[in-house]
């Protein structure tokens, strides 16, 4: 068994399983005696579990029409987060307060070791909301919400294709405190294996969490506790080489601690964590391993405190975040060429809004103010913003026009910076700081039952650390900086009828690249990209109980030399769906993905994942 356990699981199961029944008329009463307020995120794709394994935070963005999901085999086992068109170093993912990051490689920062039902439906922040919510993240920000702990459980078990199994079992507690307030707290375990469409293709996975929630009135303090052990082979994971036998084993630890008060006209939020990963990556599984460079196993820890709010004063609303970090490449075997292994950086951000008018439902505001990132081993950045927003609102919905101009700057990662500069991997210790400067324009409009928006933008990328290939050194892939104008567009549309609720959107873009006087034939992330992408989400609801749940996904992908599959392709998920109406008792789920088989790479040389099928049951009290 490759996958570790966490010490003591017995004994938290036997404690949360007696907590659940000893509290359970004391939750009954409660819920008898007052109507709890309840907030509800709605999800922008239909299915938010997967064919090939149990779900994780990232499941939930695989077809959301801002948010490109970037594989290689299963996005549950490795996942680049791309929006915008930017690549996957320039969207950060944040819990509560603050930016969980992997300071090694944006590759790892999907490596959320958190169960998705301990957090809301994720919100995706671009422009002046990335730049104030976000850190070292030059394009977007994925924003999770801890979500409120019921009392009850789940448990799942599932087989599928390919000698596929999972389980996964999430036990809760809920107490009603003598001052009104609730001290709740839920453990989870989810466990999953299976050998994969392609030889060397297998998973083994184990992810354990402890969250633990006061609340009381409009404040919420929680902690979590998250460790998960993956293992995952895939050939050409990361060379684009499918005659190599990759593998890639992560382990992850991770403990937040997040507290939100909210007021009439104010709120803030803070809040901190320990993240520490362990990567044994292996080019070629077949061969043994020496410690020596070329090995590819590294260490990493990370602290970081962080905190965000917003308070009103007259007709300024004065919005403010900020977050410290400290990181530390505690060993590597290939990460020893840099000029340093640990680093200090932070960002604060004051950006007020002045509202200019307000008559007769319109309301005319400005957001101004600056980013300041700061770093002890990087040059300094000071980054303006401007924004203008009218809004008109009537009893039956409303529109509204917003032009913003935002711009970020973010640090490499020392996978970047520390590499040898030949090899594999070849790294580049002078990369500087990269910046990006945006403009857009949004409009949009809602109703009661829909809503609808459109966004054009240019954004302009400097010394964008970019992987790229050479002819001349077929065996090696390079990091470049990379200046690039950005071009796109993008529309997205929701409706729900009584039966029927549907999402779609499309997005276009066009790349302009200039890498200076480097030698470059083919990149591997920075134009590795779709110049069209169109989703489409179905939820139809057959009856109370029984869903069928369609997401769908058409692209066109830009040329790419090294890419040998199709450049266009359809991708679906599909799903029969039976929950119970009143959310207790047994359900089922017939869940497919890569329904029509493309063999499209999402990274060039590296094979697609064939089509899943699973059958999983769970039961919920």
């Amino acid at each position: 068994m490759r996958t570790g356990f966490m010490p003591g699981i017995a004994a938290l199961v036997c404690w949360f399983a007696s907590s659940t029944l000893l509290n359970a008329a004391d939750v009954a009463e409660s819920e008898a005696g007052e109507i709890a307020e309840v907030t509800v995120s709605a999800s922008r794709v239909a299915n938010s579990r997967p064919a090939g394994t149990y779900a994780v935070p990232v499941t939930a963005l695989r077809f959301d029409p801002q948010t490109e999901i970037q594989s290689r085999g299963l996005a549950e086992g490795q996942a680049d987060i791309t929006v915008r068109g930017g690549i996957f170093e320039n969207t950060a993912l944040v819990v509560g307060a603050v930016t969980v990051m992997d300071p090694q490689t944006g590759h790892y920062s999907a490596e959320l070791p958190i169960d998705p039902a301990s957090l809301l439906t994720p919100n995706i922040l671009t422009g002046i909301d990335s730049a104030l919510g976000g850190f070292n993240s030059n394009i977007a920000t994925i924003y999770y919400a801890p979500a409120k702990i019921n009392a009850g459980g789940e448990v799942l078990i599932g087989a599928g294709s390919d000698a596929l199994s999972f389980q996964s079992l999430r036990l809760g507690t809920a107490k009603v405190l003598s001052d009104g307030g609730e001290l709740n707290a839920a453990m989870s375990v989810a466990l999953s294996r299976g050998d994969g469409d392609l030889p060397n293709g297998d998973h083994e996975f184990g992810r354990y969490n402890i969250h633990v929630q006061h609340s009381k009135g409009d404040a919420q303090t929680d902690l979590i506790l998250g460790y998960q052990d993956k293992f995952f082979g895939w050939p050409g994971m990361y060379t684009g080489f499918p005659n190599l036998a990759e593998t890639d084993q992560t382990k992850t630890t991770l403990i937040l601690a997040n507290h939100r008060h909210d007021f009439d006209d104010s709120w803030y939020e803070v809040g901190a964590y320990y993240r520490g990963l362990e990567d044994d990556y292996d080019f070629d599984r077949t061969t043994q391993e020496s410690g020596a460079p070329g090995s590819f196993d590294h260490k990493t820890q990370i602290y970081a405190v962080g905190f965000q709010g917003s308070r009103r004063s007259g007709a300024i609303d004065w919005r403010y975040g900020g977050q410290l970090t400290e990181d530390k490449l505690v060993r590597s075997t290939d990460l020893t060429e840099g000029r340093f292994t640990s680093r200090s950086y932070a960002t604060v951000s004051l950006i007020p809004t002045f509202e200019l008018s307000r008559s007769r439902g319109k309301t005319v505001s400005v957001r101004v103010g600056a980013t300041l990132d700061v770093s002890n081993h990087d040059s300094s950045a000071l980054s303006p913003v401007l924004g203008l927003k009218i809004r008109n609102t009537s009893p039956t919905g409303g529109s509204s026009i917003n032009i913003e101009y935002v711009a970020t700057s973010q640090v490499p990662g020392y996978t970047a910076l520390n590499s040898r500069p030949t090899g594999l991997f070849g790294g580049n210790p002078g990369l500087d700081r990269e910046k990006a400067g945006q403009i857009s324009i949004s409009v949009g409009m809602d109703s009661s039952n829909w809503k609808g928006s459109a966004t054009l933008f240019h954004r302009r990328d400097s010394d964008l650390v970019d992987w790229t290939y050479a002819t001349g050194a077929p065996f090696s892939r390079q990091a470049n900086p990379v200046d690039l104008d950005v071009f796109g567009f993008e529309v997205l549309f929701i409706r729900n009828w009584r039966w029927l609720d549907i999402v779609t959107g499309y997005t276009y873009l066009d790349k302009d690249p200039d890498y200076g006087s480097a030698i470059v034939d083919a990149s591997f992330y920075a134009l590795n990209y779709a110049g069209h992408r169109a989703t489409l989400a179905l939820r139809y609801h057959i009856s109370d109980s029984l869903d069928l749940r369609l997401d769908n996904e058409y692209r066109v992908q830009e040329d790419n030399p090294l890419r040998t599959s199709t450049e266009q392709t359809l991708l679906s998920s599909a799903a029969l769906v039976w929950e119970p109406d009143n959310g207790r008792g047994l359900g089922f789920a017939l869940t497919a993905d890569n329904l029509t088989n493309s063999d499209y790479q999402f990274f060039p040389g590296t094979p697609a994942i064939g089509r899943q099928v699973s059958l999983s049951a769970s039961y919920n009290w």
